[in-house]
């Protein structure tokens, strides 16, 4: 299932996603942070509207007040380094939840292709669980898939997973749907249509990690 947030409805997500992309206000690296935190936060709350609940006993000063609550065990699991703020802004609300964390780039060939190198897998068992796959940009799709797979073959598969990203392309978006389960929600605040041949979202952002945290080499 795909949920395309700023097509559904418009809402304060909209200035959060438009100031991401401002290269003025790009200039200000916290900024940049507290917005992917917020979207972050909103996704969240987006997703769960998807999850179990069943009704919980809350003793009040006064009775007793059934409440419905959720009941998924929920892991959320980021791709170092542009995803560290995104992931903050949903364990905010999801603020149980278990954590997972995977070190991934894209190893570049002479002649432009790349291929997406694993270093690092750091999660708990993910059998039978819920997923919050999160990263910030859904340029090829090629990362969240493969980081999915890693996942699954060290860790166990989850029951459900919910793939979020910011800025998808729209090729980005169609190869995640193909190559995830099919019973796999896949979530971005906005899509844009052009990718290009360096597999740079257009109009995107630009360079979320940079942005985030400084150049790199």
């Amino acid at each position: 299932m795909l949920h395309i947030l700023d097509k559904e409805n418009n809402t304060l997500l909209n200035n959060f996603v438009a100031e991401l992309r401002d290269v003025n206000i790009q200039k200000d690296s916290m900024r940049f942070r507290r917005n992917l935190e917020r979207i972050g936060e909103i996704m969240a709350y987006e997703i769960s509207k998807h999850l179990n609940y069943k009704p919980n006993n809350v003793e009040t000063p006064l009775g007793e007040a059934v409440v419905m609550m959720p009941c998924d065990d929920v892991v959320v699991a980021t791709i170092f380094r542009a995803g560290i703020p995104f992931h903050q802004g949903f364990l905010n609300y999801f603020d149980r939840a278990e954590n997972g964390f995977i070190s991934a780039y894209r190893h570049h060939s002479k002649d432009g292709s790349f291929k997406i190198k694993m270093e690092y897998v750091a999660s708990p068992d993910l059998t039978g669980k819920t997923l919050l796959l999160v990263d910030p940009m859904l340029a090829t799709g090629q990362s969240l898939v493969v980081c999915y797979e890693a996942l699954v073959e060290r860790c166990g598969e989850p029951a459900v997973l919910h793939a979020a990203s910011v800025i998808g392309s729209e090729q980005g978006v169609e190869y995640a749907v193909a190559h995830l389960p099919r019973n796999a929600h896949v979530w971005c605040a906005s899509v844009d249509e052009e990718l290009t041949v360096h597999s740079y979202i257009v109009p995107g952002l630009g360079d979320a990690g940079d942005l985030a945290y400084g150049k790199k080499l």
